[in-house]
């Protein structure tokens, strides 16, 4: 390999599998910084560019759980210097134009960059980001626990924390997969009463493991209906893709309750109106957080034990990998 060039996978054609090649090293722009990649998680988002989704120009190296150190930095870059161990995920930077980003309030900018769709991500030895998007990562979090914890945990963390429930009040979490497993350790940690919901009794015993104080087996019958002869749960994060589901658990949610959606299978939620009118309920979306999230989040989980389990593979086998990351338990992340 060139001196010049680095190993990448790229979406080249949309709806084809990714393509593993050598591409040029990136050079840091004003304001950029490059990262030497360590590690990256495999993501369900990575079918965005793969499938050319929201505009993505291809080719493009995806890849938005990233974790790494500072190889390069480009003119005017504060804070960042090389060797510093950083993340990168999702939210990659703000369009600094917008009304939002005018007044600072870069938080709810409404052109923000995606990391993987607007640039290259981590599918490679190296990727540049604008300095704001990257997140300084705990020397207690190894490569392979930080990328995951770029996307599923920051998400999972993020919802939990802004979903309304206090220490004390019984909080379920809906899938116990590569987000799931999370929001179960993290929801215990935060103090709430965690009660684990998932087909069959095969995650029991993992869920109670990682948290959960109770279980219960959505093929039993109406998981809403035996959440609410538990109590009730204030909050009730969804992370399993599935909207029968997520629709038969509003009716475990207690007066003034919230249903978090961080997950979708693309089909409409059906349901009256009056499953929320009485009882004041009430259904939101969360997905992600920007680069303070994601250091608030990764603090955290150092501090009260929280981690992803994860099963790593090697850049090459990206393609194969990505299409098998339903099988892993519980996050996949490849190492250069």
């Amino acid at each position: 390999m060139s001196n010049n060039l680095m190993r990448a996978v790229q979406a080249v054609k949309a709806g084809e599998p990714f393509v593993l090649g050598e591409i040029a090293i990136p050079e840091p722009a004003r304001g950029q910084v490059r990262v030497r990649v360590h590690a990256c998680g495999v993501c369900g988002g990575d079918a965005i560019a793969r499938n050319g989704l929201l505009g993505a120009v291809l080719p493009r190296v995806p890849g938005h759980e990233i974790a790494g150190t500072v190889d390069a930095v480009g003119v005017d870059v504060a804070n960042w210097k090389v060797g510093d161990r950083v993340g990168v995920g999702w939210q990659g930077g703000y369009c600094k134009e917008c009304q939002f980003c005018r007044a600072g309030d870069f938080v709810n900018c409404v052109d923000s960059q995606v990391v993987g769709l607007s640039y290259d991500g981590g599918y490679a030895e190296y990727m540049v980001a604008p300095q704001e998007a990257l997140a300084r990562i705990p020397e207690e979090l190894s490569f392979e626990e930080a990328g995951p914890m770029m996307c599923a945990g920051i998400t999972t963390f993020n919802a939990l924390r802004h979903c309304g429930a206090r220490p004390g009040d019984t909080v379920a979490i809906h899938g116990i997969g590569g987000l799931g497993h999370l929001a179960v350790q993290f929801a215990d940690r935060m103090g709430f009463r965690t009660i684990a919901i998932n087909r069959k009794r095969d995650k029991e015993a993992l869920s109670r493991k990682l948290g959960a104080d109770d279980y219960i087996d959505s093929t039993a019958g109406s998981a809403g209906e035996t959440l609410m002869k538990m109590g009730g749960a204030v909050a009730i994060l969804s992370t399993a893709g599935h909207a029968p589901s997520q629709v038969d658990l509003i009716q475990g949610l207690r007066p003034n309750g919230r249903l978090v959606a961080i997950a979708a299978d693309h089909a409409p939620l059906e349901f009256s109106a009056e499953q929320l009118v009485f009882g004041r309920k009430s259904i939101a979306g969360w997905y992600s957080g920007h680069a303070r999230d994601s250091e608030e989040a990764m603090a955290f989980a150092v501090l009260k034990g929280v981690r992803p389990m994860v099963e790593t593979f090697p850049l090459d086998s990206a393609e194969e990998t990505f299409l098998n990351m339903n099988k892993a338990r519980y996050r996949v992340v490849l190492t250069l």
